[in-house]
């Protein structure tokens, strides 16, 4: 993936000069990390181990848990009742919608067995407590900052995974993970990445000191590269929490 390559993505819209626009620019180096991760080269050309992306998946699963109580969180904070209702909604797709696709890979018997049960990495019980804590307890602009990146980070990778698996295919070859990429490429995940960019924007409207607003949205933006770095390799804790 070209980190430079993002004339054509839909969920880089700019258009606007406003926050989501700065907040873009200011994580460029994350960006480019997130480019540069060998877990979503692989997946996007076909190549990942299968057990690497049940252990994602997995992880995925639960991370997806703790967004949905995040947004849940920041519905009820909301300023209005729109607002309100695209958080809500969008709690509603992390936690049933996106979980529902996660255990139809799970169980489509394309993938290894599960060898233990699940339970949350080191990087995504950091991941969750943060955005839960943040949508707790932050105020609402900062809270709404901290949940774009996981709208916007994935439609932009998303973006790019879709043209590598499209070569892919193109060429007569299979892609185990086709389906799974086309879910985040959809039409409705990018309306949902621009309806949350206004959002913040609007929130950050006005607001005299944004600097904990591009804090939340860099910290954010952080866990989304830590979160594929290390799925890559299976982290794990380093020492149980039971002896024996």
């Amino acid at each position: 993936m070209n980190p430079t390559d993002r004339s054509t993505d839909r969920s880089t819209d700019r258009s606007t000069d406003r926050f989501t626009d700065e907040a873009w620019a200011r994580t460029a180096h994350l960006r480019a990390a997130v480019d540069d991760c060998r877990f979503l080269r692989e997946l996007g050309d076909g190549t990942l181990d299968p057990a690497v992306f049940r252990h994602y998946l997995e992880q995925d699963e639960v991370y997806l848990a703790g967004y949905g109580r995040a947004l849940s969180l920041l519905a009820a904070r909301a300023p209005d009742t729109a607002a309100a209702a695209f958080w809500a909604s969008s709690a509603h797709g992390a936690s049933v919608v996106e979980t529902a696709l996660h255990g139809d890979l799970l169980g489509s018997g394309a993938l290894p067995p599960a060898s233990c049960p699940v339970h949350a990495s080191p990087t995504t019980l950091g991941y969750v407590s943060y955005l839960v804590a943040t949508a707790a307890t932050a105020p609402y602009p900062v809270a709404a900052a901290a949940v774009l990146p996981c709208f916007w980070v994935y439609a932009d990778v998303a973006r790019r995974l879709a043209r590598s698996a499209a070569a892919v295919l193109g060429a007569g070859a299979e892609h185990p993970y086709a389906r799974w990429i086309a879910a985040y490429d959809a039409d409705d995940f990018h309306a949902s990445v621009a309806t949350a960019r206004r959002l913040v924007d609007r929130a950050a409207a006005g607001l005299e000191d944004v600097e904990p607003l591009h804090e939340a949205f860099a910290t954010a933006t952080r866990y989304e590269f830590l979160f594929w770095e290390t799925a890559l390799h299976r982290e794990d804790w380093p020492l149980p929490l039971a002896g024996g």
